[in-house]
């Protein structure tokens, strides 16, 4: 069996982002940057005030000096002429600094009246002045390529004077799920059959990795009906299948998809939950088999499927990223597999992490991996640990996964 760090590798090894499309950028909020976006001007394009007042210079400046107020200079309306020895200019914040000014004498510490400004508190040279190009240059870098854009870069692309930008095509994520027993939520249910939990869950998996998810209707427990839902996936750029992927007599995902093509690359690996994931391609599509255990699909899918789709969308940040907590209770020794136990979270006296591992986990108790707010990371053959020692995590509190 394969260690959870080589199937990753194995995977995402040789997947290939997907190409650009450009999108306005009003709608490109956690869409993945294609390329790097760069300032098309400098900002400010000025100089320009940073507070409302009178433009100055300063060596004109003395506590109960008076200056001529020579005009006024508002946003998007330059004062045209050049502040003289002696002369003040009325200016406002975003206002262009006129020539020969070089501090702005702020409204509160000045008086004005019948066309002379008095001083009260002189400014310093340069005070009160943002600079031509402070906030970024013409062709700086603003947003980098494999960013998922936020209103923050948004709002930053915008200034740098983008209306359009380069992000990468959505990856399409084909969805099967498999088995006789399982029917649509909300249908009725056969004696012996469950609500598919897969297909949805997944599918919402897919959306929060940037992928646009396609969910194929549910496969019998029959190889036939399995290759005919999967026909037709050429244009996907990854086939996700729940269930069927094991050894039992009805598990039939593999026998099915070999039938239109699926060269396997591997189909075990030393994981809990989760052993039974399978991995391959089917022509240029690569194909990923999770668990049919809803637990152990989910967590299957943090840890291959969103790296996957990641890749495929361009991000660059792939895995998840992982913390260090203290566990709030003793684990037992772990076997050959690595083991990721479902957890709460809470928070030591020191503001420290604590992650307590719930006393059941089974594969198949979603509302246990609802109220998890973490997976305690056990590594295989892992000695027995205490309450108190230190552990890795994965996070799940902050995904909006």
């Amino acid at each position: 069996m394969l260690s959870v760090a080589e199937a990753q590798a194995r995977i995402l090894a040789d997947l290939v982002p997907t190409g650009p499309e450009l999108v306005p950028l009003a709608d490109s909020w956690g869409r993945i940057a294609a390329a790097d976006i760069a300032a098309r001007l400098d900002n400010p394009p000025a100089d320009v005030s940073a507070m409302d007042g009178y433009a100055v210079r300063a060596a004109d400046c003395a506590p109960g000096g008076v200056l001529s107020l020579v005009g006024e200079s508002p946003a998007g309306h330059p004062f045209p002429g050049r502040v003289g020895p002696g002369e003040t200019v009325r200016i406002y914040t975003g206002s262009v600094v006129p020539e020969g000014a070089d501090a702005i004498l702020i409204q509160e510490n000045a008086q004005e009246a019948g066309g002379a400004v008095t001083v009260a508190v002189p400014p310093g040279a340069g005070q009160h002045i943002r600079r031509l190009g402070q906030d970024f240059a013409r062709g700086q870098v603003v947003v980098p390529a494999g960013r998922a854009l936020t209103a923050r870069d948004i709002g930053l692309a915008a200034a740098a004077n983008h209306a359009w930008v380069a992000v990468r095509r959505r990856p399409v994520v084909v969805i099967l799920s498999t088995g006789d027993e399982i029917a649509l939520p909300g249908d009725p249910i056969a004696p012996g059959g469950i609500a598919n939990s897969n297909t949805p869950m997944l599918a919402a998996l897919v959306r929060a990795c940037g992928g646009v998810p396609v969910m194929l209707p549910s496969a019998r427990d029959s190889a036939a009906d399995i290759a005919r839902l999967a026909q037709g996936i050429e244009t996907a750029d990854l086939l996700l299948t729940a269930g069927g992927a094991s050894v039992g007599r009805y598990d039939l995902v593999q026998q099915g998809l070999e039938r239109i093509g699926l060269a396997v690359d591997f189909w075990k690996i030393a994981m809990r939950p989760g052993k039974p994931l399978m991995h391959g391609r089917i022509g240029r599509v690569p194909v990923l088999g999770l668990p049919g255990n809803p637990v152990a699909a989910l967590v299957c899918g943090l840890m291959f499927a969103l790296p996957a789709i990641r890749t495929l969308a361009g991000h660059a940040e792939r895995t998840l990223p992982e913390d260090l907590a203290t566990l709030g209770g003793n684990l037992p020794e772990n076997d050959r597999r690595a083991d990721f136990l479902r957890a709460t979270l809470s928070r030591a006296p020191d503001g420290g992490l604590v992650a307590t591992a719930f006393n059941r986990q089974d594969s198949a108790m979603l509302q246990t991996l609802a109220r998890s707010q973490a997976l305690i990371m056990r590594a295989p053959h892992a000695p027995p640990a205490r309450a108190g020692e230190t552990c890795r995590v994965v996070r799940l509190d902050t995904l909006a996964i």
